[in-house]
């Protein structure tokens, strides 16, 4: 039995130096399938240096021996870590699954399982990472990394749908395919924050994740609402045309937050009847870009102050329709967090009824080593709802 079991986003420290990391996929094997568990060593900006930072099935050690592929067979892989003989550069170093010319997704393996256990302690970390319904051909399964000199494991489960090629590229290898052989060259990377080719959902089956501090706390963290508008429907002619046309199927979508201080200050950043924040002074939250026609794909942003991120104690993102029908499914929104250096969050918005103009979306807790991220897709009649439901204890003028 493992002592701690992770669900994807969470993440554990590790006891000692030498680690075992093993990842079994069920089934074992799979008919006309190949997967390869390859490491990747990464530096401070998410990439590999060069080809010696790759540990797979044609390269099972990297320089020093600090990561030892030491047994691999059909749905199976074990890695073994000495973090002593680790060059100081490298900072993080990632565990990946790839299916063999993009022949399946994960979908068709019921279960894929990371373990991870310190030679030196009996205690195990386990990550049990879901696959129902898995549309990508190659997946992050899982990160050690080092934070303010701790070593730590994050089970991640973050899926890329261009199979190796695009996993590859993400970590600043390139891939280039041959009918006898897969070659390997390196493509250096630039330094600056990388922009990540897909996002790491928040839904039902990976509600929460846990983003780590650095030492000067996080970089810029922006959170975006964007949406399509439905399609209108034809107006009626004739007569009676005026009587029993349909109304236009414009939807006014807006984004808005409550917040709480540490400092035990309270309140709401919204359009509606509320000021849109201050990014220098508190609630050092602004909100930008208020685009009602949902025509561009970025159009409703809140920023956060980073310079004072240690003042926040929660916040509660939502958004809520002013004019239109309920309908949000129709109108397909989805809300994106961008925090530097880490790959973008996305939360769909498809589930609420047409009663419900308030969407909880999701909450953001300041913890004491790091950023709890835990999707809500709570629906309610209106503001008021919402804040009975959360305890947040406004009272607020316009609120229904």
């Amino acid at each position: 039995m493992p002592s701690k079991t992770l669900i994807p986003g969470e993440n554990q420290p590790v006891s000692g130096d030498n680690l075992q990391i093993s990842v079994q996929l069920s089934p074992t094997e799979y008919s006309g399938l190949e997967v390869d568990i390859s490491a990747f060593l990464l530096t401070a900006n998410g990439k590999v240096r060069g080809d010696s930072d790759m540990v797979f099935y044609g390269q099972p050690s990297s320089d020093h021996g600090a990561v030892i592929l030491s047994n691999r067979r059909t749905g199976h892989a074990l890695f073994l870590l000495d973090l002593t003989k680790l060059d100081p550069a490298i900072e993080k170093i990632a565990f990946t699954a790839t299916i063999h010319k993009n022949k399946q997704t994960f979908s068709a393996f019921k279960s894929l399982t990371v373990s991870v256990q310190a030679v030196s302690a009996e205690n195990t970390l386990e990550a049990v990472l879901p696959t129902t319904g898995m549309l990508e051909s190659a997946l992050i399964l899982g990160e050690v990394y080092r934070r303010q000199g701790q070593w730590k494991f994050r089970s991640v489960g973050q899926g890329f749908t261009g199979g190796l090629k695009t996993l590859a590229e993400f970590y600043g290898v390139e891939i280039s395919d041959a009918p006898e052989k897969v070659s390997v060259s390196f493509t250096p990377m630039p330094a600056a924050y990388p922009t990540a080719p897909t996002t790491l959902n928040l839904d039902k089956s990976r509600p929460v994740v846990s983003l780590d501090k650095n030492a000067q706390g996080f970089g810029e963290i922006k959170i975006n609402l964007h949406w399509r508008q439905p399609t209108s429907n034809p107006q009626k002619t004739g007569l009676l045309g005026g009587l029993f046309s349909t109304k236009s199927s414009a939807v006014d979508l807006n984004i808005g937050c409550l917040y709480e201080l540490y400092n035990g200050k309270t309140g709401a950043i919204q359009t509606l009847n509320h000021p849109i924040g201050s990014f220098e002074q508190e609630p050092y939250i602004l909100l930008k870009a208020n685009d009602q026609t949902g025509a561009s794909i970025k159009n409703q942003w809140l920023h956060l102050n980073k310079q004072h991120w240690s003042k926040f104690k929660r916040l509660l993102i939502f958004a809520y329709i002013q004019e239109g029908s309920p309908n949000w499914a129709a109108i397909e929104a989805a809300l994106t967090i961008e925090v530097e250096g880490e790959t973008p969050l996305q939360i769909q918005l498809l589930e609420g009824s047409r009663v419900s103009n308030v969407c909880a979306i999701v909450l953001l807790e300041n913890q004491a080593d790091g950023l709890m991220v835990t999707r809500q897709a709570r629906y309610f009649s209106g503001h008021k709802a919402m804040n009975k439901y959360y305890q947040w204890g406004l009272t607020v003028e316009g609120w229904r």
